[in-house]
């Protein structure tokens, strides 16, 4: 369990939702902190130990009409704290109390209205009894009858028992998704769970948590541990950075590999932040000749994944054993790779997706891990960079992969096709800031295409490189669309990137969402 100190806390049971990351971040945002563990993997005694002001049950894709389906444990009704069940949570709650559940015969999926019938501490100051508001629904199966002491106070079309109370137990559950965006007043159910219904204060901010972690690190790492942070210049590997050294000063080194596959004047910014700004020991590494040399002629995108990866565990031990070591080993692990690795499910997701520059380190270097933003989500660690006082500019950044400019040049990589993508990169950025629209998107960036075509500049022919925009709204960046510039925008990138790029004679905007595609390329 988590040694976060906090006043109050939610803890959230996952029954295997594909958004059950989303009710912990909604409780959040309500100023709340919380955890999700899997239902069969915390103990009774757990439980108690973590002493929450409430439970919440989450969504999953088993049926409770199965005899071998999850459960939540009979503790959780019997601790005297509020519960609230979300979609399988309201199922497995009201089978659990002495109601039943049954296929339904029409499946709700999508948008639904919700008539309210009642009142109820849930609803308090966002729906009123008589309201029609839109819901988000996501089930084959529905509430039958309800356990003593509950009674209805919302329905719809296929699910008379769509929401449900039992007051005096503050037991609430609902049979639609309060955590997506798509019900639009979801987020308000939550804040009223854990702040009217569990009497949460909301004392968990990003100051307090700064104030830990600081104090964290130091126990951890002891008087006299030195730290090495593996420094890729993105939001993650730079807010650790930061902390750790507030935390532990000149005991922290940095290592930044420029494996010659960054933005253009990437490698500068992340020098001239940490080493000049910042004061932090940064040991800058150019080894792009190394990388080039060995990514020569490879086109299998996953091949040049792990000679990246195997590279960068290589350099990374010889400039750390020239510094002569480290006892710690500093990791950008974030809250949603915590939670994946310990999926009840198992399969592919039981293991926490390592980072490239990192992964296979501590066990090969004999090094302990130091992951202070394991508990905390993507928005929360760019929130914990302003605390720390990092530029907006940094914080606020798109997105970069590990491997760099290596995956947005499908096929063989080669040193000038890697500078003509950075110009070309470089120009398409600059537009998207200068129509103000940086901040709208999720993730933006140019291709350089293994196919090259006819054109006419100067009254010659030419025959150059074809050059793919890429842009991309998301939230979390498991499913995406692609962002509607206006035609006069593309237009003008266009012209920008032919006229100023040499190597590029033709431009195409890429209009393909995740699903079906993914946002990078390779």
């Amino acid at each position: 369990m988590t040694e976060i100190t906090v006043a109050d806390r939610i803890l959230i049971l996952d029954f295997g939702s594909q958004v059950t990351q989303l009710i912990a971040r909604r409780v959040r945002e309500a100023g709340v902190y919380s955890e999700v563990h899997p239902f069969n993997r915390i103990s009774d005694e757990e439980i108690e130990a973590f002493a929450p002001k409430g439970i919440i049950l989450s969504g999953g894709p088993a049926s409770v009409t199965h005899s071998d389906t999850p459960r939540a444990p009979e503790l959780v009704f019997n601790l005297g704290i509020p519960v609230f069940g979300i979609c399988y949570g309201e199922q497995t709650m009201c089978a659990q109390l002495g109601g039943s559940v049954e296929p339904s015969d029409e499946q709700e999926f999508g948008r639904a209205e919700l008539d309210v019938v009642d009142d109820c501490g849930l609803f308090e100051g966002v729906w009123q009894k008589g309201g029609k508001p839109v819901v988000w629904m996501s089930h084959g199966d529905r509430v039958d009858s309800l356990p003593p002491g509950f009674r209805v106070v919302g329905k719809s079309k296929n699910a008379p028992f769509a929401a449900i109370a039992d007051d005096d137990r503050k037991f609430y559950a609902v049979q639609f998704h309060p955590e997506v965006v798509h019900t639009p007043d979801g987020a308000r159910l939550i804040s009223n769970f854990v702040h009217l219904v569990c009497g949460c204060s909301g004392d968990w901010t990003m100051a307090a948590f700064k104030a830990q972690a600081i104090e964290g690190i130091r126990r951890q790492v002891g008087e006299n541990g030195r730290v090495i942070c593996a420094l890729s210049g993105g939001v993650d590997s730079s807010v650790v950075a930061v902390l750790i050294h507030e935390a532990i000063g000149e005991r922290l080194n940095c290592i930044y590999v420029d494996h010659g596959l960054m933005r253009l004047g990437e490698s500068d910014q992340v020098v001239r932040l940490f080493r000049d700004h910042y004061n932090i020991p940064l040991v800058h590494v150019d080894a792009s000749d190394l990388f080039l040399g060995k990514l020569a002629g490879v086109d299998d995108p996953e091949k040049k994944r792990k000679i990246i990866g195997g590279l960068f565990i290589d350099v990374f031990e010889e400039e750390a054993t020239k510094l002569g070591g480290a006892d710690f080993l500093a990791q950008g692990t974030l809250y949603p790779d915590v939670i994946e690795s310990v999926s009840f499910a198992g399969g592919p997701s039981a293991t926490i997706k390592s980072h490239h520059n990192v992964g296979g380190l501590p066990e090969r270097m004999n090094m302990k891990l130091v992951e202070p933003l394991r508990e905390l989500f993507k928005d929360e660690v760019r929130e914990l960079g302003l605390e720390l006082g990092l530029p907006e500019s940094m914080i606020g950044r798109h997105p970069f992969p590990g491997p760099g400019l290596a995956i947005r040049i499908p096929g063989p990589v080669d040193r000038d096709k890697a500078d003509i993508l950075r110009k070309a990169d470089a120009i398409y950025l600059e537009e998207i800031r200068n129509a103000g629209l940086y901040d709208k998107i999720w993730q933006a960036f140019a291709v350089l295409l293994p196919v090259k075509t006819v054109g006419v500049m100067g009254d010659a022919r030419t025959y150059d490189h074809v050059c793919a925009l890429r842009a991309v709204t998301s939230t979390d960046g498991m499913t995406a669309d692609f962002y509607p510039f206006p035609s006069d925008f593309l237009g003008r990138c266009a012209t920008r990137i032919i006229n100023e790029v040499r190597g590029i004679n033709r431009v195409v905007y890429d209009v393909t969402s995740k699903p079906p595609g993914t946002i990078e390329w390779e």
